[in-house]
């Protein structure tokens, strides 16, 4: 059995935010909690309030399961102590989906589930297929060699999720930097500066964009979906502006941010593994699979927290009312009980039951979304893909929440 003291920091490398960059280190830690301690308490003091690490598939199935016993509120995320005492003295200035619980959530979710149907977005298909060419096409424009993460990964599903909810492109760029701020704030590449509470006032920056947003489709709707949700009722009543800002803020950072992540992981893993790009080359009918197993092995949201109205037995660990569980998906999605060889790349896995996209009533509203995406793109660029190779180091995101590649230098040659 390891030491007391080795478990202690593997359970802190899960409350630091360069661990997730570092897939190896990441892995190596949630390896061993898996094996020794699955239900680990992590007390970090004073930088991080403690919680309880929650690392095995079928445990984080049987919290996600009950959500009147384990609430999103108040703590959904894994943040900063004085994050989370700025949330419980003001109030935190956005709150999405992932933030709220029954009966609220159950209230709002329904306004825009219609848009992301898989018959609903079938509809998208040729529109995201022009655009996934747009960017191969950019890709071979740019004569050989780029940033696939900065120059395509990003752009590409920004694009697609602001299209629909019918945004100029000319806000592209802003949306795409408060989002960058927002969830790489614990990143020193991608945060406003070193305030570390700097991440706020992006919230409050989108906050402000978005309630233009919404007075504007008020008075003026469209055919979108933003205006969809600035005109969606509940109770009979219009949303607040908190409720409307936050359903946009959902749908236009998780829409594209967690893609982008998946796609750059996806190209760096067939990259190192050329054995898998050669199969997707000569069966693109595996496409489906192969864009499943990209987001199983980038698991871009890291994991979100919970917190138990009332004592709990899990695994024979009691946990307490009040306490905090961090649901830790990328563990759960590297776990031997669940996946045949869970540390191999395998385009043809199936069956695949990874929780990138979470479980229960919080799945993932985009999760069709994302699939089509990915699949989309790399059914354009496979078959033009003559080679590709690293042209340097690829550079991880520093996060507890959101995050992948920052950096995915390559150089190819385009058929």
């Amino acid at each position: 059995m390891p030491a007391d003291a080795e478990l202690h920091r593997a359970g802190l490398e899960l409350a630091t935010p360069a661990a997730y960059a570092e897939d190896a280190r990441l892995h190596a830690a949630a390896t061993l909690l898996r094996s020794a301690d699955p239900v680990h308490w992590v007390d970090p003091l004073p930088e991080i309030n403690p919680f309880w690490a929650v690392t095995k598939h079928a445990d984080i199935i049987e919290i996600e399961r009950q959500q009147a016993r384990f609430l999103n509120q108040p703590r959904p995320i894994l943040d900063s102590a004085a994050m989370d005492k700025r949330a419980d003295e003001e109030g935190r200035p956005l709150e999405t989906l992932v933030h709220i619980d029954d009966p609220r959530h159950r209230a709002l979710r329904p306004i825009a589930a219609d848009w992301f149907r898989p018959k609903t977005l079938h509809t998208m298909q040729l529109r995201i297929d022009e655009l996934a060419k747009r960017y191969v096409d950019r890709m071979a424009e740019l004569g050989g060699s780029c940033d696939f993460v900065t120059d395509i990964a990003i752009n590409y599903p920004l694009y697609v999720i602001l299209s629909l909810l019918g945004l100029p492109e000319s806000d592209f760029g802003r949306l795409l930097l408060l989002t960058q701020e927002m969830f790489g704030g614990q990143d020193p590449d991608r945060q406003r500066n070193s305030d570390p509470q700097a991440a706020y006032q992006a919230a409050l920056d989108m906050l402000g964009y978005f309630h233009r947003l919404t007075e504007e489709r008020r008075a003026n709707p469209g055919e979108d979906l933003a205006s969809t949700i600035a005109n969606a009722r509940v109770d009979g009543e219009l949303l607040s502006d908190k409720d409307a800002a936050g359903y946009y803020v959902i749908i236009a950072t998780a829409g594209h941010d967690t893609t982008s992540s998946t796609i750059a992981g996806g190209l760096h893993a067939l990259i190192e593994r050329p054995d898998q790009l050669d199969r997707l080359r000569a069966a693109p009918e595996l496409m489906a699979s192969a864009a499943e197993e990209m987001i199983r092995w980038v698991t871009p949201v890291k994991g979100f927290m919970r917190t138990a109205t009332e004592d709990y037995q899990l695994r024979g660990t009691r946990i307490r009312e009040g306490e905090s569980l961090l649901l830790c998906y990328p563990s759960a999605n590297r776990d031997e009980e669940i996946f045949a060889d869970p540390f191999t790349f395998d385009v043809a896995r199936t069956p695949n039951r990874h929780l990138a996209f979470g479980f229960g009533v919080h799945y993932c509203l985009g999760a069709a979304l994302a699939r089509l995406e990915i699949a989309s793109l790399f059914r354009e660029l496979i078959p033009r893909l003559a080679s590709i190779e690293l042209a340097g180091p690829a550079e991880g995101i520093a996060t507890t929440f959101v995050g992948g590649l920052k950096h995915l230098p390559v150089r190819y040659e385009l058929r």
